[in-house]
């Protein structure tokens, strides 16, 4: 298989480090210092224990006089992805397939939209990785991986689901991936903004009785979205299945804190902001993710990521025409 790893980021790079010694991989970036460590010296996985392993893969940063990829993953920021998506244009074969492991809702939405229906799929990880510097990644924890099991690419995504499975990443193959999309969504509701806006690991949400608190209601109002549209999460408790998770990764950073930290725009949009958007097109009221999605955009530094999603482009509208 001709793999591309859309993505130089750390889950790009744990992704390209775990599949390279088993199929050829390239990965597909514009991060210059990340782009010199790569082709240098590959990319360096810190595991659990501290134990390193170094891994060497190709790395290009354009499209030019390159062959064409049987499937790319994208693992860009959600911001990203538009420009993503009009270079797999050039880089995937006619038949070939982008499928997206990104957080939030609307991505695989901006894949289709350029590359068309049938040649965009969606996926969801829960794996957790942090850049540590350019070309050294931390596995920060092991998580699942839920891959489309129907559709036109199914043989092409079972070989991945494959080649993930004997690189130690527990994968699976589901006929509707919608449950564990929002399962994802709902949780990163309740831990993202938080530990952005407050600036602390995961644990401290569990740790600090108010931060408790206001991290499952973040995921209750998120799981009503879902319940709204009869999708069915895959746990009982919303807030229950949050504070498990930010407890078994007591010690990580979450993606939105890293963003914040190194000044980079957040994903923000896609997660609360996306929930508050659905809910009003659905009627249901949240106020709490509404309310960290404003402070979120007014304490970090944004990009207009809204322009290059068309789901959430489509939300605004329908609320537009509703409420003028």
């Amino acid at each position: 298989m001709q793999l591309l790893i859309a993505g130089s980021g750390a889950l790009g790079s744990l992704y390209a480090a775990a599949l390279a010694p088993l199929t050829e991989v390239t990965m597909l970036g514009h991060w210059p210092e990340q782009e010199t460590a790569v082709r240098e010296s590959g990319i360096t996985v810190v595991n659990a224990g501290g134990r390193r392993t170094r891994q060497g893969l190709h790395f290009i940063s354009d499209q030019t006089g390159l062959p064409r990829f049987d499937l790319a993953l994208v693992l860009v920021k959600s911001h990203q992805t538009k420009r993503a998506a009009q270079e797999l244009a050039q880089l995937l074969r006619p038949d070939g397939l982008a499928l997206t492991l990104q957080n939030g809702l609307g991505n695989c939405e901006t894949l289709a939209k350029i590359l068309g229906p049938n040649r965009a799929a969606q996926g969801v990880t829960s794996q957790g990785a942090t850049l540590i510097s350019p070309g050294v990644v931390r596995h920060a924890g092991h998580g699942t991986t839920i891959l489309p099991g129907t559709g036109t690419h199914s043989d092409l995504v079972a070989d991945l689901a494959a080649l993930l499975r004997a690189s130690g990443f527990t994968t699976e193959l589901v006929a509707d991936v919608q449950p564990s999309v929002w399962g994802k969504l709902v949780v990163n509701a309740g831990i993202n903004p938080l530990t952005a806006l407050l600036r602390v690991p995961n644990g401290f949400l569990v740790e600090h009785a108010t931060a408790h608190e206001l991290m499952g209601a973040a995921a209750q109002e998120a799981a009503a979205v879902a319940a709204a549209q009869s999708i069915k999460l895959p746990y009982a408790d919303p807030a229950a299945q949050v504070a498990a998770v930010a407890a078994a990764t007591a010690g990580n950073l979450s993606s939105m804190l890293q963003d914040v930290l190194r000044g980079a725009p957040t994903e923000i949009d896609v997660i609360s902001g996306a929930i508050v958007h659905l809910g009003r097109r659905l009627d249901i009221n949240t106020p709490l993710n509404e309310e960290l999605w404003r402070l979120v955009k007014a304490t970090s530094s944004e990009a207009a990521v809204t322009s290059h999603n068309p789901v959430l482009q489509d939300l605004i509208a329908q609320e537009r025409r509703i409420d003028p």
